[in-house]
Parts: structure tokens; sequence; C-alpha cells
């Protein structure tokens, strides 16, 4: 590509193969089949397994097969699962039930909102990072919940927080959206409600106490939905939080900027990809989410073609997510730079280029 030449959106899309956006309904069927069995298999072993050494591994693999349903449903939210639209909200509101997540307050705030203003700075809601002006203008109390969230140990509990329960449990939706959010607000509170009150009588039933009902609730309904924060909070923060990863001021921001630089192609093992969908491959998910999960192979390829240097490209590892978690902390929008919370500035974005391959 000509050094001066300007790259818009378009001319990433344009380079996608037309195969990469098939979808025949019953490729996205199987899959679905596939995530619901897993699914059903991993809460039957966690029904019978009471030793810790079993119980925990399969609170992590729940954890992981609720990742799963909810990809798909994601994808059928982006309307690239399925070609009917009717057959794409089904889909995707009952995969993202044990998620307990409204499926059209996910459209607004996820499909519009951080796809539509991907690491835009005062738009995109998504892990956006505050200043160091902004961070010593907060609380004692709010100064401390930054960090907790903000360290390894916290995406989960920012996922939970200010995606779930800000975003979409408390939300007050736009007139236009309100009657599809509370449908479903209605929806995912009838389930909750029905799936606790099935899960605590068979616990009941099966250990004979009350205690045994609340047990099993937990164990099969909320801990489950935990690890599933966890999965979702750290495959977010990763996509779009790194020391190479600019946040633009309103004004700075382009399409291009956003959806080709804003995000990473990581290079996950197999396995995790076999719960995540190749979502880590986030770059031509962010360049046109009408992709299915399976055509993004394909995409990254024409896009690396395509533009080079321009796509971020990295193995998918521990070391880098501790790395970024000690030093991306608070954002300078005018230097384009990640700090921690006390200590020198970083180098300015245009010295690093570790990261790219």
């Amino acid at each position: 590509m000509s050094a001066q030449a300007v790259p818009t959106l378009s001319s990433a899309i344009e380079v996608i193969p037309a195969e990469c956006y098939e979808n025949p309904t019953w490729k996205g069927l199987l899959y679905v089949g596939r995530a619901l069995a897993v699914y059903a298999a991993t809460l039957a072993a966690l029904f019978w397994a009471e030793a810790w050494w079993l119980v925990l591994p399969l609170w992590i693999l729940s954890g992981l097969s609720l990742t799963g349903l909810f990809i798909l449903a994601h994808d059928s939210a982006h309307g690239a699962l399925f070609k009917s639209r009717r057959l794409c909200y089904g889909v995707g509101q009952f995969l993202m039930l044990p998620t307990l997540h409204m499926y059209e307050a996910w459209v607004l705030g996820h499909n519009r909102l951080h796809h539509g203003h991907t690491v835009r700075g005062g738009a995109d809601f998504v892990w956006h990072p505050l200043t160091a002006e902004q961070y010593e203008a907060l609380s004692p109390l709010r100064k401390l919940r930054h960090r907790i969230e903000w360290s390894w140990l916290g995406a989960g509990l920012y996922y939970m927080r200010d995606v779930w329960w800000e975003k979409m449990i408390r939300l007050t939706p736009p007139k236009k959206w309100a009657s599809a959010i509370n449908r479903d607000w209605w929806i995912v509170m009838t389930f909750f409600a029905t799936a606790t009150a099935g899960l605590g009588t068979l616990g009941y039933l099966h250990y004979g106490s009350l205690g045994g009902g609340v047990w099993l609730w937990l164990k099969l309904l909320i801990v489950p939905w935990v690890a599933f924060n966890y999965a979702i909070g750290i495959a977010v923060y990763i996509h779009h939080i790194a020391e190479d990863i600019p946040w633009y001021k309103r004004h700075e921001w382009t399409k291009f900027k956003g959806q080709v630089q804003g995000t990473t192609i990581f290079k996950a093992p197999r396995w995790l990809d076999f719960f995540f969908h190749q979502i880590f491959l986030h770059v031509p998910h962010h360049v046109d989410m009408r992709i299915p999960f399976y055509g993004l192979p394909a995409a990254a390829e024409a896009i690396r073609a395509k533009f080079g240097d321009l796509v971020r490209e990295q193995p998918l590892t521990l070391s880098s997510y501790l790395r970024t978690t000690r030093r991306c902390k608070l954002y300078d929008f005018e230097r384009k730079t990640w700090s921690p919370y006390r200590g020198g500035a970083r180098k300015p974005l245009a010295a690093l280029g570790s990261a790219r391959s």
C-alpha cells in the first residue's frame, strides 16, 4: 500500500472474500447444537460432582461453555449467524438467557455504541480509560474500585458492574428502544426466577435440605455465571487495551483507526477457539461484523495481506495480559500513552512495535 494512501474502513471491507459471508442455516444450527450439548453435559457433571477437585475445574468449564453459547448469541445479534433476522433473534435470545443478558440491550450497547465508536474517547463505553486528572478527581472509594477492576483479577468484576449491571440491568433505554429492551428484561427476569425456583427445588429434593437447594443454585447457575463474566471480561479487555492500542479524541477518530487499529488478531490455542468461536480474530470481526465466526480466518488473511503492519497481531499469552494490566492504568489522550498509577509515562505509541508481527 502506498505510503501516501489514507486507508478507510471501506477499503478494508473490499478485500474480504465473498465466501467469508456465507452463513447457511444448517451450519449455524450445527454449532448451536454442539455448544448446547457441551453446556448440558457440563451442568450434568456439576450436578453429580461433590469433591472440590471435580467441582472447581467443572466451574471453569461451565464458564467456558457459557462463553461458547454467548458468542454464538453475539454472532446472532450481529445478524451473522443466520440470514433470517427472526431466527437470529430467537436463537440469540435463547442462548443469552443462561448469561442473564438481554438481547436488545446488547444490540444497542455492543453493536451501536462499541462497534460504532471503537476506542473513541467519550463514545466507546467498554473499558474506556481514565486520564490521570480524572483519576485524581475520584473519591478514595472509587479509586480503590478502579485499582481493583483494572488489575489482573478485576476484569470479571468490571464486566459485571459496568457492562452487565450498569449498561443492561439498570439501563434506562432510549425511547426508540424502550419497548424491545423492557420486553427482553422481563424475559431474562422470568428465566432467572424460574431457574432459581427449579434449582432450589431440585437441590432440596436431592440433598434433603434448604441449604442443599441454595448450594445447587449456586453450583449450577451463579458460579458458572461469574466464571463466564471473567472469561468474557478478559476477552473484551485484551482486544482493546494494550500499550500500543491508541484511544482517540472524538475529532481524531476514524472508522479505520477504530475498527482496524483499535483491536487485535490473537493467535489462540485450538482448545480455546473451540469455546470462543474464533472471536480472538478480532480485527476482521470489527471490520465487518456481518461475517460469521467461521469466516473470520479467511477474512483475517485478506486484511493482513492488504494492510500489513497496520494490523496488530500477537500470540495470546498469560504474560502479555499480566504485563498489560500492570502498565495500562491511566491514559494520556494528547500523547497517546498509557501509564501506571505512579511513575513516568510510557513511550509514545509510534515507538512501539514489538507486539506486531
